[in-house]
């Protein structure tokens, strides 16, 4: 049972290890991306690329916060999710924001700066997204990254959109545009990783208020933790534990001595219930000797 459980163990420490590498590549690259879109987003008057820059802020701060609970437990990585949800649904109001007040404005970026600094971020974005790519169904932690860094493609193709528009038509419009679509995308995914990572985060006190009214403890979960085996005889339930044998098998303990018990035949008949065990004992009382 050890050798099962360290090993699993040991695969899951590599798992995390692996995790760790990679959000640090993406933590890194987010950084200085954001440095430079914020940068020339204030240069080039572009309410897209500060929206985008803002993105990659963002971002850094959600990969900080994945490495800090990498090594924690569920509830803490749902609450991590939670986090990442309530700043995306932020962000959204704040691009809504900016844009409203650029339209004010009335202010033309320049498009050529903002496709050359557009095709950097997506090159920077793409390979976030490969590096995560692999880790994406590993927990709802790296599941929400990676929906991060998906946006991040998607909002990276509509400012290059928006700057051959911009560029075309020389009007503010398609870079305010841009802003507005990139507000109802991140309000989406806020309410998706909030729904995901809702029921994960209420679910240890649902488990630990049940337990309570039931007066027990639940059970910590390991690789090898041991099932409910419920046995019936003669009409009567009994609740047995299985306790593991070998690596991870369980076997089923007979349940002491109860109505179904060894020591309780008599119980039968005042139910008025026969049992082969009962039957025996009352006729070796009934023979003559």
């Amino acid at each position: 049972m050890d050798d099962c459980c360290d090993s699993k163990g040991s695969e899951l420490a590599k798992l995390r290890e692996k995790q760790s590498r990679v959000l640090y590549i993406v933590l890194a690259i987010n950084a200085v991306m954001f440095v430079v879109e914020f940068t020339a987003g204030w240069v080039v008057n572009s309410t897209a690329l500060l929206g985008d820059s803002l993105d990659m802020f963002g971002d850094t701060l959600v990969y900080a916060i994945s490495l800090f609970v990498l090594h924690r437990g569920t509830r803490a990585r749902a609450g991590a999710a939670l986090f990442k949800s309530g700043f995306l649904l932020l962000f959204s109001i704040l691009i809504i924001g900016e844009a409203i007040r650029k339209s004010f404005l009335g202010v033309v970026p320049e498009a050529e700066w903002m496709g050359l600094i557009g095709l950097v971020a997506l090159a920077a974005n793409l390979s976030c997204l490969a590096l995560l790519y692999s880790h994406r169904s590993d927990d709802i932690n790296m599941s929400s990254t990676w929906l991060c860094s998906r946006n991040d493609v998607i909002a990276n193709l509509s400012v290059l959109g928006a700057a051959g528009l911009v560029m075309l038509t020389q009007s503010q419009w398609p870079d305010l545009i841009v802003g507005v679509a990139l507000a109802l995308l991140y309000l989406h995914s806020s309410v998706q990783v909030g729904r995901d990572a809702w029921p994960k985060w209420r679910g240890r006190d649902e488990q630990q208020g049940a337990g309570s009214e039931a007066g027990v403890v639940a059970p910590s979960s390991s690789c090898c933790k041991p099932d409910a085996v419920t046995k019936q005889e003669a009409g009567c339930e009994t609740n047995a534990v299985a306790q593991p044998a070998g690596c991870c098998e369980s076997r089923t303990v007979t349940p002491a001595d109860t109505c179904c018990g060894t020591g309780s035949t008599e119980a039968f008949y005042r139910q008025g219930i026969s049992h082969p065990r009962a039957d025996a004992a009352e006729k070796k009382r009934g023979s003559p000797k």
